[in-house]
Parts: C-alpha cells; sequence; structure tokens
C-alpha cells in the first residue's frame, strides 16, 4: 500500500536543530582537557534523567521542567569527572545552554519548506522557556508554525503522549491528518524509534553515521544532514 502524501513536519529540537555539544566550548575554555568529555556526558545524563522521571512518574507529580533536569545534570557530570563547579561557572554554563548554536543550515531547509507551504513545527522536551530563547535567539520565530513543549503533559519522549501532542496540535488546523501524514525528524536515533512506534513517518537525522538502534524498527528514512529532509519533501511534491 502506497504511503500516503507527507503534510506537515515536527522536528525535535535538542541535538536535531540546535547542537546541544556546542557547550563544549565554553566548558573547554573552564576545563582545559576536559570539554567535549564534560559536554558528553552532560548530554547524556540529561536524557537519562528523563527517562528515569517518565519511567518512575506516572501521574506527574515526580514531573521537574527540563530546564531544571539540565542543571542537575550539569552537576552530576561535574562530580563524576571531578571537576570543582563554582557558582557563576554553573550558571555560565547553564546560560551558554539557553542559547545553543543553531545548525546553519536550519534557515534554508525551513524557508524551503514553507516555500512549499508544509506546516513545521518543534516538538521537544524543552519547557517552553527554554524553547523560546532558542527559537528566537537563532531567528527562526517566523519560520514555525508550532513550538510545542512536553510541560503541559508532564513526562517526556519517547512516552507516546508526547507524539499524540504534536499529532493533535497539527490537527487543530487539519483535522483530517493522520500520523503517517506527518514526517517526524531527529538526530537522535532512540526518539526516531519512539516516533516510528508511534506511528509517525520518521527521519532520522544521523548526523555522526552511528549505527542504528538494534530493535526491530528503523526510521522510515535517514540522512546525513538536514538539506536531505527538504530533498523528501520536494520529492514527495514533485
Amino acid at each position: 500500500m502506497k504511503a500516503p502524501p507527507l503534510q506537515a513536519v515536527l522536528f525535535d529540537a535538542y541535538g536535531t536543530l540546535f547542537d546541544v555539544y556546542s557547550v563544549g566550548l565554553l566548558a573547554e575554555q573552564l576545563f582545559s582537557g576536559r570539554g567535549e568529555a564534560l559536554a558528553t556526558l552532560w548530554r547524556d545524563k540529561q536524557i537519562e534523567y528523563t527517562r528515569l522521571v517518565s519511567l518512575g512518574d506516572r501521574d506527574g507529580r515526580l514531573y521537574r521542567p527540563f530546564w531544571d533536569l539540565t542543571r542537575d545534570a550539569l552537576r552530576y557530570a561535574c562530580k563524576r569527572l571531578a571537576l570543582a563547579l563554582p557558582p557563576e561557572q554553573e550558571e555560565r554554563l547553564m546560560n551558554q545552554y539557553r542559547h545553543l548554536s543553531a545548525y546553519p543550515e536550519n534557515r534554508e531547509v525551513l524557508q524551503a519548506l514553507r516555500a512549499l507551504r508544509v506546516p513545521t513545527g518543534i516538538l521537544s522536551n524543552g519547557d517552553p522557556s527554554m524553547l523560546e530563547v532558542a527559537v528566537r535567539s537563532a531567528g527562526l520565530q517566523e519560520l514555525l508554525d508550532h513550538v510545542i513543549s512536553v510541560e503541559p503533559l508532564r513526562c517526556f519522549k519517547p512516552d507516546p503522549r508526547v507524539y499524540m501532542l504534536g499529532l493533535r496540535t497539527l490537527q487543530q488546523q487539519r483535522p483530517d491528518l493522520t500520523a503517517r501524514q506527518v514526517l517526524f525528524v531527529s538526530s537522535n536515533g532512540w526518539d526516531a524509534v519512539g516516533a516510528t512506534w508511534f506511528g509517525f513517518t520518521t527521519f532520522w537525522l544521523n548526523r555522526a553515521g552511528h549505527p542504528a538502534e538494534e530493535l526491530g524498527v528503523r526510521p522510515h528514512h535517514e540522512g546525513r544532514k538536514l538539506q536531505d529532509v527538504r530533498a523528501l519533501l520536494e520529492g514527495a511534491r514533485a
């Protein structure tokens, strides 16, 4: 059976549109020779904390905003690496995370999707204030139709309720839209798997060339650069 045409695109934010490892430059200035290790462990622990909260909490009582978990993860990573973290350095690193570098191709691709009249949005673990600053700093406000945070659900990806929130938000403008008609784009393999299980058409933005997750499911599409998403949509519309 032929897949339905793609009618909308949802992007993950952190790692997909915004470079989570760009904090490594400041980390290296603060902790010479340890910046890359800190950035990597910080990110890994941040994601681990979101999963722990989601798995251990079915009614939202344990939920903490992504910003708070990001700070907790930074503190853990510094302790794990035996790095002293004075308050002023903690604030500098957290402020850098709030203003993560955007990938330079974002604007080109989003402009192309806007020209195709494809609705676009972000679906992210980030809390609204984090996402607002990141999007505004990157100058992408006018190129995104939706910026969707998990905060109202008080849970994190890959909980299927998160992907449903994305679909329901798009359906406010297009009530007949189906999950298969939504292209979900993420650089995080686990996120692409979760979205595939949910029923989205998925694109794994595999910038680092990592192997696919061994879970018996693969994203529908894979590419190494964001322009590959543009090519996919343009090809589908041709």
